[in-house]
């Protein structure tokens, strides 16, 4: 294979087209009524939702909880900078990611073992208690008024250049390149034979044992690997605020990206969540403009989605048009 084709089917990719379409995202919304914030917002749930696919669309495991990790992340990214450093970037978001990395396995440990329903309503109800506690430990977690007062760390190398994250497009871009590394690397996770046994897990787990494969730790690790890029998301989105709330663990949030994910077709698409994401974020900004009830519209959407349209946007794509079916499917 020449050197052109290996650089058409990397165009043709459908990682590609994705990057391009958030890359210019800041740049469009303004023409419809948006601007950089929304998209900034969008970006950081789009890495959210894949997370939390990992766990629904590859391996059929549904956690009605999973908002205590993006939460964990965001306390983690906040008591780091707050008590630690500031001026290192990098180390208060990793302490997000390795506080969340940590919190899930052990999670991830105790409910793998179960299945259907009550492993869903375990991770409800240990995402209640993380919420619990981050809403009355006052001393660590500042309780019902959160962790206020973080700032954006200038990026700076001497003689190169500087960044100021405090400025929306230069954040939104940040924010972007954690987004191409977030993708990439799910990617290869979900195309590689740790992602292939995942998938017999969902289609029938008793098969997957009867191979050999222990399902209870490739359970464990899954719920883990989406704990860790949902922490990422969580230390993105407290710098995002400059700020960490008990607010971001409870399960309306987690049912939000139930949500994100199932319209957007996270089901039959490895970039379902992030269509879902941003049809999610940016018809709930509409909405709440001009309603204070717009949690009735996103209600409808969904019903419609639910009743008519079950495999989400993707899956109306892949009928409408088979041959894209393996560019869209991931």
């Amino acid at each position: 294979m020449n050197l052109s084709n290996k650089i058409l089917i990397l165009i043709k990719h459908p990682i590609t087209l994705a990057l391009f379409l958030f890359a210019i995202l800041p740049l469009v919304l303004p023409f419809i009524g948006g601007y950089i914030s929304l998209a900034t917002e969008v970006i950081i749930m789009s890495i959210f939702a894949l997370a939390f696919n990992l766990l629904l669309g590859y391996t059929g495991l549904t956690s009605f909880g999973h908002a205590a990790y993006l939460g964990l992340g965001a306390y983690g990214f906040a008591l780091c900078e707050l008590h630690l450093t500031q001026r290192i970037w990098f180390v208060p978001i990793l302490s997000g990611i390795v506080l969340t990395g940590i919190l899930s396995f052990l999670v991830g440990y105790v409910i793998s073992k179960k299945k259907g329903i009550y492993y869903s309503l375990l991770t409800l109800a240990i995402g209640q208690l993380f919420y619990f506690v981050g809403f009355r430990w006052n001393e660590v977690t500042g309780g019902e008024t959160g962790l206020t007062g973080l700032v954006r760390p200038t990026l700076e190398v001497p003689g190169l250049f500087s960044l100021n994250l405090s400025n929306a497009l230069v954040f939104y871009y940040f924010v972007f390149v954690a987004f191409l590394l977030t993708i990439l690397l799910l990617w290869r996770i979900v195309h590689s034979p740790f992602g292939a046994v995942l998938q017999i897990i969902k289609q029938n787990e008793g098969r997957a044992k009867y191979l050999g494969y222990n399902t209870f730790w490739y359970k464990c690790v899954c719920f883990t690997i989406s704990g860790l890029f949902s922490g990422f998301a969580g230390a993105l989105y407290a710098m995002f605020t400059y700020c960490a709330f008990a607010d971001y663990l409870y399960w309306i949030n987690s049912g939000d990206v139930v949500m994100m994910t199932l319209i957007g077709g996270g089901l039959t698409s490895f970039f379902g969540p992030l269509a879902g994401a941003a049809i999610f974020i940016i018809a709930r900004n509409l909405f709440s403009s001009f309603t204070q009830n717009w949690q009735i519209f996103m209600g409808i959407i969904f019903v419609i989605f639910i009743l008519f349209f079950p495999e989400g946007l993707f899956g109306i794509l892949k009928k409408q048009k088979p041959f894209l079916s393996k560019g869209i499917g991931g």
